[in-house]
């Protein structure tokens, strides 16, 4: 069986203790802030130990120099090829990170005299973009907690690691707040009959009967969906042939409360019956 190796990175405050902890729990041997040069050396020792399943998680963030995270390219590509990699790269805006630093008092790995937070946080962002650059899965965790992040890494990640298969997520969400950052593919259903100007369905979703019949009902609607489901059936399955461990599909309407929701349902539960490991995460709904 070949050794699976988890490397989780992102910015300071992003969650990367938390997830990392997910993957302790779930039987990874775990390290923290592992400089990036060692990880060779750490790869064949524990290949050497030729245990029936390997399961190894590092952390490699800014505190790395800054030679180190340079060669993550060259070091990521210098691994065996019977240790499948996967990189997470957790993340959340300047403003949530500032937040959260503020709360909990703590200092920031690139602050110092002459740097501020605003300022550590910014050049962190360049800092690690060649690792960013390499990630298979970004989760941004703005409006995440602690909770639904170690739900969100159990669900993503730990489920696909453990079944093989490649992990689908759908996602809905509202133009009006903006894309997700960690799209893979964007349909935007804008165009479609909006619930929203029905009075009786305006305070509903796209969860909501009287919002799915109404949908249901709308031949523009139906043949928008079948659309999607047919390109994404005859796509995906070249995602996975190349190697691609997770897809993200974001569906976007106005506000992100009624078609979208209802085609990134009907998609998930077709979808559902095909791949192993599909879920679907609604991003707005809970703001209305």
């Amino acid at each position: 069986m070949a050794m699976k190796l988890v490397i989780i990175s992102g910015r300071s405050g992003s969650g990367k203790s938390t997830a990392l902890n997910v993957l302790e729990d779930s039987g990874f041997y775990c390290i923290d802030n592992l400089p990036v040069g060692l990880l060779p050396a750490l790869v064949e020792r524990s290949q050497k130990k030729q245990q029936e399943n390997d399961y190894l998680a590092v952390c490699i963030d800014a505190r790395n120099h800054t030679d180190e995270i340079d060669s993550f390219t060259q070091v990521i590509k210098s691994l065996p090829d019977n240790v499948e990699t996967q990189i997470i790269y957790l993340d959340a805006s300047s403003p949530v990170l500032i937040r959260r630093f503020s709360e909990t008092r703590r200092k920031h790995p690139l602050s110092n005299n002459d740097t501020s937070l605003k300022q550590a946080i910014a050049k962190e962002k360049e800092f690690l973009a060649p690792v960013a650059a390499l990630a298979d899965l970004q989760i941004n965790t703005n409006q995440m907690n602690v909770h639904t992040l170690r739900d969100t890494m159990k669900k993503r990640v730990c489920s696909h690691l453990h079944n093989g298969s490649m992990s689908i997520l759908f996602t809905s969400f509202g133009f009006k707040s903006g894309i997700p950052v960690d799209a893979d593919i964007v349909y935007d259903v804008r165009c479609l009959p909006n619930p929203y100007w029905e009075p009786s369905l305006r305070k509903q979703s796209g969860l909501d009967a009287d919002v799915k019949s109404y949908l249901q009902s709308r031949d523009d609607v139906i043949k928008m969906y079948d659309d999607i489901r047919r390109f994404l059936a005859d796509w995906l399955p070249r995602f996975q042939e190349n190697n691609r461990s997770y897809v993200t599909i974001s569906i976007g309407c106005t506000g992100g409360m009624h078609r979208s929701v209802f085609i990134a349902e009907r998609l998930k539960e077709h979808f559902s019956t095909l791949y192993p490991s599909v879920l679907i995460h609604h991003r707005d709904l809970g703001k209305h």
